[in-house]
């Protein structure tokens, strides 16, 4: 029996196909080869066309079938992962009515502060575990308020991962992990948040049907079975945000356990039993895969936009042929970056920084000392020291890992970064193969009844290898100087703001 696992990312879309009973990766595809922009039509807006990532989703199982590793009628269920927090919009024909509103983007975030404000923080804290901020709520108050026209057509609100099922399906469903990652959920009634729809006067008819998280939300349709090569009739079994779905491919499950990822964004995730929440809604709760009102497992997440994408960045203007080449240029240079300080902020307003655009920024430039090889170096150290910036917010939080689990993968995949990484955290990392395409096949095998629970699946998942954490004492100075620096810009954006210039 063999597992389709779909990775819609905001790179590209990757597949992977699995077998079920040995839960080893038979054969893999990413497409496009060139990474996908994100449509930016004003400062802090970021948007991506949902039928392209249906194109895409099309063209990567294609690629992987081409491949000719296995017999695609042997693919016996589906899963999907996406990325986070993006509201997608269709008709009653459930055509799209305006390109999707994605995770980064920073619109509505005025109009969450006020939701916030307006239903009581205490409120929306207990119920939602978070404030509405500049999630997929928020979002659409914004089409609502901005886009009269395009709101009047909406039948139906969805997540990434809800669209591209209904596109292989034809039916519109959702989950309680995606309603709570949208702050559409009330954790205290376990229902939709009547707060939130009466706030923002929302029609309940938008939300889709709600289905287990690991369960059948529709069967393939002949034409797209066609299409692709696959079985009419096998179920989409699963649908999951990237990261629990990255937590559940790592057998981050239980409390205690953290993963970690450092692709586009960065993100650490760790589980709790407790309806947890940050008081400053810096790091943020939502329904875990294996969430039950009788078994309560949260995810903690705390998200910082401007990691894998500074990277990119990088390779851009420098022209660099290679994420491997950054790597080896980076690591010609000694820790430290010979003073030079990156900011890697320059991808919308930061929640772990109470929604603060701070940007991105070099400092200490010296023309006669650093090269491009330092910049990288600078780069990669940055974006870990904003993961420690981070954690030390989950620390307050109750989340203290011994140990971080991940994929050898993105930003994982150089050495400097994981050296700095975890010197910086003082913690290991235990990194597994596999990737979020990985972890929804695996997924779409636990919902279609292959495996009898969550533990059966991880089975035969056994580390590769573990970075402890070295030359801590330095990577702590270093750390100390950075968040110093971020402390500057932070302060002189807040007297900008006070007197009276935009940030945005």
């Amino acid at each position: 029996m063999l597992l389709l696992g779909i990775d819609l990312g905001t790179s590209s879309i990757k597949v992977s196909v699995v077998e079920a009973g040995t839960q080893q990766l038979v054969a893999c595809a990413s497409y496009p080869e060139q990474e996908v922009d994100i449509i930016s039509l004003h400062p802090g807006w970021a948007e991506q066309s949902p039928d392209q990532w249906w194109e895409h989703v099309k063209q990567a199982i294609l690629k992987c079938h081409s491949l000719e590793l296995y017999n695609p009628s042997d693919i016996a269920a589906i899963g999907i992962a996406y990325q986070m927090h993006g509201l997608v919009l269709v008709d009653k024909d459930q055509h799209v009515v305006r390109n999707s509103i994605i995770w980064c983007d920073s619109r509505a975030v005025e109009i969450g502060d006020k939701a916030f404000q307006e239903i009581g923080e205490g409120k929306c804290l207990s119920h939602l575990l978070n404030s509405p901020g500049n999630f997929t709520a928020s979002k659409l108050a914004w089409v609502k308020e901005n886009e009269p026209a395009v709101y009047d057509t909406i039948s139906k609100i969805m997540l990434p991962g809800d669209f591209i099922a209904m596109k292989m399906t034809g039916e519109c469903t959702t989950t309680v992990s995606a309603l709570s990652e949208g702050i559409f959920w009330d954790f205290k009634t376990g229902s939709i948040s009547k707060d939130i729809f009466n706030y923002f006067d929302f029609d309940p008819s938008f939300i889709p049907v709600i289905k287990p998280l690991f369960g059948a939300h529709g069967y393939l349709k002949e034409n797209v079975a066609a299409r692709l090569s696959l079985k009419k009739g096998i179920p989409v079994s699963y649908k999951a945000g990237d990261q629990p779905n990255n937590a559940l491919s790592l057998n981050v499950m239980e409390p205690g356990e953290v993963a970690a990822t450092a692709g586009t964004s960065g993100v650490i995730y760790g589980v709790s039993d407790e309806l947890h929440y940050d008081p400053q809604s810096r790091v943020n709760s939502f329904a875990h895969v294996n969430h039950a009102a009788d078994k309560k497992r949260t995810g903690i997440l705390l998200c910082i936009n401007g990691v894998g994408i500074f990277n990119r960045w990088m390779k851009k203007i420098t022209g660099g042929s290679s994420y491997n080449g950054l790597n080896e240029a980076a690591s010609t240079v000694q820790v430290g970056a010979e003073g030079l300080i990156a900011l890697p902020f320059g991808n919308g307003a930061e929640r772990m920084l109470n929604n603060q655009i701070a940007g991105g920024h070099f400092h200490q430039l010296d023309f006669n000392i650093h090269t491009t090889a330092h910049m990288v170096r600078a780069v990669q150290e940055g974006i870990a020291f904003s993961f420690r910036y981070g954690l030390d917010i989950l620390r307050e939080n109750g989340i203290n890992p011994a140990v971080i689990r991940a994929s050898k993968a993105n930003l994982f995949l150089s050495d400097v970064f994981t050296q700095s990484f975890t010197g910086v955290n003082n913690v290991a990392v235990e990194f597994y193969d596999g990737d979020g395409s990985f972890g929804a096949a695996i997924g779409a095998g636990i919902g279609a009844g292959r495996y009898g629970n969550e533990k059966d699946a991880s089975e035969n998942r056994k580390p590769t290898g573990t970075t402890e954490p070295g030359n801590t004492e330095k990577y702590e100075e270093l750390y100390q100087q950075w968040k110093e620096t971020l402390h500057y810009e932070l302060n002189k954006n807040s007297a900008l703001i006070t007197e009276g210039y935009s940030l945005s």
